[in-house]
């Protein structure tokens, strides 16, 4: 008797029957992460931001929170959860249920820097999260008080000449971005000036209103207020090119050749996240950056809306790890 073989029969037939169940198993596995992304945000959505409220980041994050929430219905928040230069929070969104409703507000600091920085951390920054959309980009701002004599960066660099180890500059913590791109600023120009650690932009910029310290470097969204206020005093932008919204401001380029040290907000879900899910948020983050009154919003503060695919996004975020990875090598700063 001929067995036709097309039919499973004995040791076939088992292999075929395993092969079956993984098959229904895995179109099951499908349907329901297509039905989750179809259904997000079906219950309120929380944005981790790992540093302190008013910062750059929260700014952004609240904005584009809100219009997420007024699109979907659903309610979209920003939870502030410091310390430990942002790997407090950033660890709690990594462990966080990988279901698209716990994000983190990922940026420069604990998405590029920290990796390199720190000699333990307890996230991974490519194996414990997703990609899912560049949010915006904005240059840093180096600022300083009006009472302080320099009126603009050349004659800030003359003042710290004629008095080395003198001056001193704030920034939001050991090892933060601002404390980076001052050190790259330092280095570039020749400056002996002396490094204060504070817990939080809103710290370091107070101390430099305070005339603790001579000048600060501080997210565009954040110092713009202050900006415009008159509270403080703009020195230039760490952007290779001037800000639409500050044209009189010159970049730090126009000073150091080349020069550009870009901030920006990367929105990450936990790994493990169905890429449906992913997708789905990636697509109401686009729809949003695409409102006009949002656009507005976060042109007022000087802010790039950017948006991007996950890959995209992916492809930025190794990019960005290796362009910061020379920038804590060049300071030399590391941390336990």
């Amino acid at each position: 008797m001929k067995t036709n073989p097309t039919t499973p029969t004995g040791l076939n037939s088992a292999r075929w029957s395993r092969r079956w169940l993984g098959a229904v198993a895995l179109t099951g596995l499908f349907l329901h992460s297509a039905a989750q992304a179809q259904d997000w945000p079906s219950r309120p959505v929380v944005l981790i931001n790992p540093f302190a409220a008013g910062s750059s980041v929260d700014v952004v994050g609240r904005l584009i929170a809100q219009k997420i929430a007024a699109n979907t219905g659903q309610g979209v928040t920003v939870d502030n959860k410091t310390g430990a230069s942002g790997n407090i929070g950033t660890d709690f969104a990594a462990r966080a249920k990988p279901d698209g409703y716990t994000l983190l507000l990922g940026s420069p600091g604990t998405m590029a820097i920290n990796p390199w920085l720190f000699k333990k951390l307890p996230y991974d920054a490519l194996k414990d999260f997703t990609p899912v959309s560049v949010l915006v980009s904005f240059p840093q701002v180096v600022t300083t008080s009006p009472k302080q004599p320099f009126k603009n960066f050349p004659e800030f660099v003359a003042a710290v000449k004629a008095q080395p180890d003198k001056m001193a500059y704030s920034s939001s913590g050991q090892g933060s971005t601002s404390h980076l791109v001052m050190e790259l600023i330092r280095a570039d120009a020749g400056l002996k000036i002396t490094h204060v650690s504070y817990r939080g932009d809103s710290l370091a910029t107070q101390a430099v209103m305070a005339g603790d310290v001579q000048v600060t470097v501080g997210g565009l969204p954040s110092m713009s207020p202050l900006m415009r206020g008159g509270n403080v005093r703009p020195l230039a932008v760490t952007s290779n090119k001037r800000s639409p919204q500050f044209p009189d401001v010159p970049s730090m380029a126009e000073f150091i050749p080349g020069f550009d040290a870009t901030a920006w907000v990367l929105l990450m879900a936990p790994a493990g996240t169905p890429p449906a899910v992913v997708n789905r948020i990636s697509a109401e983050v686009a729809k949003a950056l695409t409102d006009p009154q949002l656009r507005q919003a976060l042109d007022a503060q000087g802010v790039t809306p950017v948006g991007g695919s996950p890959a995209e996004s992916a492809a930025f975020h190794r990019k960005e790890l290796d362009k910061f990875k020379r920038a804590v090598e060049l300071s030399g700063a590391t941390m336990e």
